[in-house]
């Protein structure tokens, strides 16, 4: 392993660290990029599209180790396709004002088991991960309609294609940087262990906290 890979692998356990303080500091499911008003314009739609699966950091680890994921499944940046075909059915699920069950924990829970997944499990078949990335992005979507509700076509267009392509844009650096990674670290899978380590943490991190008021 070269200098370079040796200082980052000596560094991840602060970054792991400083990633969790800012789970418990940061509050928890921030879904309104616009403040909580519905967009009304195409700009506010693409705007709080974009927004949303960032700011919305139980989202952005998901969609992170989707990416992460995908650096090693034999369909590579094809993979991101299911949780965002399925994010989209979930906002539309939401839109026609049919309510899933306990959205919050499952979104948390699934947060978690991606990254226990890509910890442990990496020799999954395909479809059990494609499987959960469509379960999930059912989920994840449903929450991501709670921004667009009563919008007007023009902006709910804009904010569907604005999340669209922001969750496809993080996936693919992910799945870039953890191919860039597996080159230059010798020890192949490392990256991804770590990698799943931080989704895990942070996922068991929101579900503590979707569950606590139970």
């Amino acid at each position: 392993m070269n200098l370079i890979a040796r200082n980052c692998l000596h560094r991840l356990p602060a970054v792991v660290t400083a990633l969790l303080v800012l789970m418990v500091a940061v509050p928890a499911y921030a879904h309104h990029p616009m403040g909580g008003v519905t967009p009304s314009s195409f700009g506010e739609g693409l705007l709080s599209g974009i927004g949303h699966p960032i700011i919305g950091l139980d989202h952005l680890a998901f969609v992170l180790g989707i990416g992460v994921a995908a650096s090693f499944l034999k369909r590579g940046l094809a993979m991101p396709a299911f949780f965002i075909g399925a994010t989209l059915l979930g906002t539309a699920i939401h839109l026609l004002a049919f309510n899933l069950p306990v959205v919050e924990i499952v979104i948390s829970a699934s947060v978690l088991l991606l990254g226990v997944m890509i910890l442990t499990r990496r020799d999954q078949p395909t479809a059990i991960w494609a499987g959960l990335f469509v379960i999930a992005g059912i989920f994840h979507g449903y929450a991501y309609g709670e921004a667009i509700v009563g919008a007007e076509t023009t902006p709910l267009v804009a904010y569907l294609a604005g999340f669209a392509v922001t969750q496809y844009l993080i996936a693919g650096a992910a799945f870039l940087v953890m191919r860039r990674a597996s080159a230059v670290v010798d020890a192949k899978p490392v990256g991804a262990r770590i990698a799943g380590g931080v989704v895990a943490g942070i996922g068991f991190v929101f579900l503590f906290t979707a569950v606590a008021p139970f």
